[in-house]
């Protein structure tokens, strides 16, 4: 399963070679910032399996979450999304947990191992449960307090590197190593075909428990903005309200939302299909997933400057469509490369529409307003998007439902459907001709590896109002 992906606080932009840089809304000089250079190798350790933890944990359950709770619960396709969307709300609720609490009073290494140990205590709660009535609420305090910590991650890492567009990516790629660690582990344990997956929630329950100790290690990471006074519309983006204006801009905007309502079909019961479908060993080959992204994601920066934003956006699209049509048709005989594929398919599918579309946000809401872009962006995807399509997948997987399963092939050609309707109208309306430029290489600090509801860091404008 691809990590997928909600909107929550973004991490702080280090130093890039200029006079002075914000963080956290404030304007630190030279003087206060880091100076260049090389960071220390513990640090680059601890950063790096702090990541590694962070995407572990995620990873150990969220895949199967779906395949659990319809052979142990016995919970219905509605239920099984209703525990999906958890992650949107958490998405929705995090900003304010990281935007109240550790920008202005709590350093973000404490307030991460805080999060981190109460989550572990109810990742172990969960695993406990026999109903789904009993296991949501549990998931959904779970997701609330685990959504910020994605945030809060970036937010270390930045704050002690001296040289993030570098230092960065090979830290933050850890985090997508964990991810696929977790998966081969449980197919290598089998406890999907043994009907054991309550034990993905008590891996996960140590993995966190071990982050949130160790998070006490971690360098020191102090409230930016203490003394200041956070607002809603800085907390959410609002102010980029206004780029909306842009007929373009607004095509790009509302294809987003649309295009993750398909992708909620794929975090929800992509892993729930494998296994019904008798793939062994589902949540490793969907571990696939991340590697495809993490090869297009090297490609992303040439072709993106070759095809221009608007054909970039367009394949990704069609990416989506076709990886639910290998899927309806594919099966685990002799048409499993369909579903390796429809897997490996995920990389283009995120890369060329998520990391592409967060490139052409940073260039067309200019410095001023790159920030709440990117936080409207976020929020509209992982929070709106993510959250209708959960809504709409659950109740589509009952109607096709039988006696020993689902017909996938009904189920999966509706979000095909989908996709093809958001590409075929994008194409017609969408009009910006203007093509990324100087994008030969990613910039860190605004881009990264993808992982459900990861935030993408990027940096606050100045409150002073400069453009």
């Amino acid at each position: 399963m691809g990590d997928g992906p909600m909107s929550t606080h973004p991490s702080r932009e280090a130093p890039t070679g200029h006079d002075h840089f914000v963080e956290g809304g404030t304007t630190m000089t030279a003087s206060t910032a880091q100076p260049r250079g090389r960071i220390s190798t513990a640090t680059r350790l601890k950063l790096s399996l702090m990541m590694f933890l962070e995407f572990f944990v995620w990873g150990a359950w969220f895949v199967t979450m779906g395949t659990f709770l319809a052979k142990t619960l016995s919970a219905s396709g509605s239920q099984i999304s209703l525990a999906y969307l958890t992650q949107s709300l958490g998405a929705i609720a995090a900003p304010f947990i990281v935007g109240l609490i550790a920008d202005q009073f709590f350093s973000a290494q404490k307030v991460l191992g805080i999060l981190h140990i109460a989550g572990a205590a109810l990742l172990y709660w969960a695993s406990t449960m026999e109903t789904f009535g009993a296991f949501f609420p549990v998931i959904l305090a779970y997701m609330i307090l685990y959504m910020p910590t994605l945030a809060l991650v970036n937010s270390v890492s930045f704050r002690q590197m001296t040289n993030p567009e570098k230092q960065f990516p090979a830290v933050r790629v850890l985090g997508t190593i964990g991810w696929i660690v977790a998966g081969v582990i449980i197919g290598w344990l089998a406890w999907e075909q043994a009907g054991t997956l309550a034990l993905t929630f008590r891996m996960a329950a140590v993995a966190s428990l071990i982050l949130g100790v160790f998070s006490f290690l971690l360098p020191a990471t102090p409230p930016v903005r203490r003394g200041e006074k956070a607002t809603v519309r800085d907390i959410l983006g609002l102010d980029a309200i206004g780029l909306l204006k842009n007929r373009s801009f607004l095509v790009f905007f509302l294809s987003s939302i649309a295009i993750c309502i398909p992708l909620a079909f794929y975090y929800n019961f992509t892993n729930l299909f494998l296994n019904e479908a008798g793939v062994r060993s589902a949540a490793a080959v969907q571990s696939l997933g991340q590697v495809s992204e993490v090869l297009f994601l090297l490609l992303m920066p040439f072709l993106l400057v070759r095809l221009g934003v608007k054909l970039t956006l367009a394949v990704g699209m069609a990416a989506w469509a076709l990886r639910y049509v290998f899927f309806a048709y594919g099966d685990a005989g002799s048409l499993y490369w369909m579903l390796l594929l429809g897997i490996v398919l995920h990389g283009i599918c995120y890369d060329f529409f998520f990391v592409a579309g967060q490139i052409y946000t940073d260039k067309f809401a200019g410095q001023r307003f790159r920030s709440a872009a990117q936080g409207l962006i976020t929020l509209a995807t992982y929070g709106v998007g993510i959250l209708i399509g959960s809504l709409l997948a659950g109740p589509i997987v009952d109607r096709f439902a039988t006696a020993d399963g689902h017909n996938w092939t009904q189920i999966w050609i509706i979000p095909a459907a989908i996709a093809g309707v958001v590409l075929v109208l994008f194409l017609i309306l969408f009009k910006d001709r203007r093509v990324v430029e100087d994008t030969t290489m990613l910039d860190a600090s605004r881009t990264t590896l993808e992982a459900p509801g990861a935030p993408v860091p990027r940096e606050d404008r100045p409150r002073s109002g400069t453009p």
